[in-house]
């Protein structure tokens, strides 16, 4: 089955998360609004999905997924369901509630780290609201960073199998998006973010471990890999870093 990604074409954001699960299954899919006009509709067919009145099951906002009949939106809800197709999450019930429930606490830590340079309103540009920027992300590196790294690197100390990964003993779709946080903690904070690591090693780890899988490592360097910029959900703002 050729699944179809919709997202925005010029920035990384959540659509990032869902790319990595694909890539690394290997699996057959499009970038829909990406693509070329003439093969895949572009930009034009993502909001033409987004206004049908023909599908049962509307997505909010980008990113989603069609596979098959199935339309199915929202980050996590995309790698719960890629997760048990393309063998990214364990076999048992408890394994796939335990790699939601690790995924949705990155969702809600992407939403923390959004907000470090829009606390005011999405709406409203950087510029609007830099002074409240300023005083969010004094806040969220020195409280809020530490609060959800440290309980990643719990889950990774913890885990039965050992550390390496954060669910028993193979890589599952948590692993990747823990690689991608850091990715992206790097490049809005890269003060900040050296000084942090030094107390997470299990997880700056489990980032290396996955930035060298094959898959990813090739997705990662091709021009498929849409750059960090500051229209996505990291962005590199000097005076924010710490």
């Amino acid at each position: 089955m050729k699944y179809e990604l919709y997202y925005w074409p010029g920035l990384p954001g959540r659509g990032e998360f869902v790319r990595l699960a694909l890539e690394e299954a290997g699996a057959d899919y499009v970038d829909v609004a990406r693509g070329d006009a003439k093969e895949t509709g572009g930009m034009p067919a993502m909001q033409a999905a987004m206004a049908d009145k023909t599908i049962a099951t509307p997505p909010f906002a980008p990113p989603f997924l069609k596979a098959g009949k199935l339309v199915i939106a929202q980050t996590a809800n995309i790698l719960l369901y890629l997760g048990e197709k393309e063998g990214l999450a364990p076999a048992g019930e408890a394994g796939r509630l335990w790699a939601n429930q690790l995924q949705l606490t990155v969702t809600d830590f992407v939403k923390e780290i959004h907000d470090t340079h829009h606390p005011l309103a999405a709406g409203l540009y950087y510029e609007d609201q830099k002074p409240e920027a300023k005083r969010y992300s004094e806040t969220f590196l020195k409280e809020r960073l530490p609060k959800y790294m440290g309980y990643f690197e719990r889950a990774l100390a913890q885990n039965p199998k050992g550390p390496k990964f954060l669910i028993g003993g193979r890589l599952s779709y948590p692993d990747l998006s823990i690689y991608y946080l850091v990715e992206g903690l790097r490049y809005a904070f890269p003060k900040a973010t050296k000084r942090a690591e030094r107390r997470y090693p299990l997880a700056v780890a489990l980032h290396d471990l996955v930035g060298a899988r094959p898959r990813i490592a090739r997705y990662r360097a091709s021009p498929r890999c849409i750059p960090f910029n500051e229209t996505g959900i990291f962005r590199r703002y000097p005076e924010l870093d710490g």
